[in-house]
C-alpha cells in the first residue's frame, strides 16, 4: 500500500541557482522513490531557475533576498521563520550559496542535509567542480565526487555523511562535460539519500549529527551571536 499524504515528510529545498536538483527531488517525489513531498523552495537570488521550476510544479516558494545593511543572522531569522512556517521535516541544501548560522541550524537541528559536489575533506566552498578539473589538468587527480551530509553547524561543506559517490575525470574530459557526469551524480545520490531519510533514520548517524550540533551549540555560545 501507498504511503498517505500525511505520512509523507515534508521537505523545504533551498536553491540559489538554476535548480536541477530540486527537480531531480520533484520528479523523484512524483514517482514514488521519495516518500517526501517538496512543501516549499526558498531561493535567495529572484531569478533563480529552481523558483520557476516550483512555480511550474505548482509549489509554493519564496525569494528571500538580503536587505540592505542586515546582518547575516538576521536573514537566518527570516529564513527560518519561512522555513518554519512550512512545518519542514528535512531541509535540504540544494545550490543555496549562503553559510547558515547557528540561529538557523539551531531551530531545525537533524533536519538540514547538505549537497555538494566533492568527496569528504576535499574541495570544500565554491567552484568545487571547476577546483578539481584544474586539478586534474595538472596531473594532480583522475577522479573526483559527491556527498551527501547533514549541517550540524557553520563548517563550510563538513558535517556527518549520508552518502558519497565517486566520478571519474577522463583525460579528454572538458569542464562542461566533467559538470555534467557530476551532476548527474548528484541527483541520483541525493534522491538515493532523500529515500533512505523520508523512509527510516540511520539511528547512528542522527545521534553523530545530534552530537556534533550540541557542540557547536556550546561553541557557538561561547563566541557569542554571529554578525
Amino acid at each position: 500500500m501507498g504511503a498517505t499524504a500525511a505520512s509523507k515528510r515534508r521537505i523545504v529545498v533551498l536553491a540559489s541557482g538554476s535548480g536541477s536538483n530540486l527537480q531531480a527531488i520533484i520528479d523523484a517525489c512524483a514517482a514514488g522513490q521519495i516518500n517526501g513531498a517538496v512543501a516549499h523552495v526558498v531561493s535567495d537570488r529572484r531569478d533563480a531557475g529552481a523558483l520557476r521550476r516550483a512555480a511550474t510544479a505548482g509549489i509554493a516558494s519564496t525569494h528571500l533576498g538580503r536587505r540592505e545593511g542586515e546582518t547575516r543572522a538576521e536573514y537566518d531569522a527570516r529564513l527560518a521563520d519561512v522555513v518554519e512556517a512550512a512545518d519542514a521535516d528535512l531541509v535540504v541544501l540544494a545550490g543555496w550559496m549562503r553559510i547558515l548560522t547557528m540561529g538557523f541550524l539551531g531551530r531545525f537541528a537533524g533536519r538540514v542535509v547538505n549537497l555538494h559536489p566533492a568527496l569528504p575533506g576535499e574541495l570544500p566552498g565554491t567552484d568545487a567542480i571547476a577546483r578539481a578539473w584544474d586539478q586534474s589538468r595538472r596531473g594532480e587527480r583522475d577522479s573526483t565526487g559527491v556527498m551527501v551530509h547533514f549541517v550540524p553547524d557553520e563548517g563550510v561543506d563538513d558535517g556527518p555523511v549520508l552518502g558519497t559517490a565517486d566520478v571519474p575525470i577522463h583525460p579528454d574530459d572538458t569542464l562542461d562535460t566533467l559538470s555534467e557526469r557530476v551532476h548527474a551524480t548528484e541527483h541520483l545520490l541525493l534522491v538515493d539519500v532523500l529515500a533512505d531519510l523520508c523512509s527510516t533514520r540511520s539511528a547512528a548517524i542522527q545521534a553523530a549529527c545530534n552530537d556534533s550540533f550540541a557542540g557547536a551549540q556550546s561553541l557557538a555560545s561561547e563566541r557569542g551571536p554571529t554578525p
